[in-house]
């Protein structure tokens, strides 16, 4: 396999990650929206002492979501930077075809 077939099986297989984390991330969104409506109807100030106990549950459920949202734009960043060096290591100071060297690809 040519080195340009593999750059080309990486960037697909990169497409179709990038795919998957928006249908993740699409969800979760929907998901988020129907907690919303669920907690804006049922969870009204009657069923708490205070505001501040009302906010807490609130934010218990969407918690969890907020998790997985962060942990995807992690996951986002570290991908875009592989990227990154894949398409554009020479103009970044990655590889340098002259010479070899493989350039600083952890930094």
């Amino acid at each position: 396999m040519s080195r340009i077939e593999s750059y080309h099986k990486m960037m697909q297989a990169a497409s179709r990650f990038q795919y998957n984390i928006a249908l993740i991330l699409e969800a979760k969104a929907l998901e988020a929206v129907r907690s919303s409506q669920w907690i804006c109807g049922h969870l009204s100030s009657a069923h708490f002492a205070n505001h501040g106990d009302q906010v807490k549950k609130s934010l218990e459920v969407h918690d969890q979501m907020i998790e997985v949202i962060e942990s995807m734009t992690k996951m986002e960043i570290a991908l875009a930077k592989h990227l990154h060096i894949l398409l554009g290591g020479s103009e970044a100071g990655g590889t340098d075809p002259a010479n070899g060297d493989g350039g600083n690809y952890y930094s």
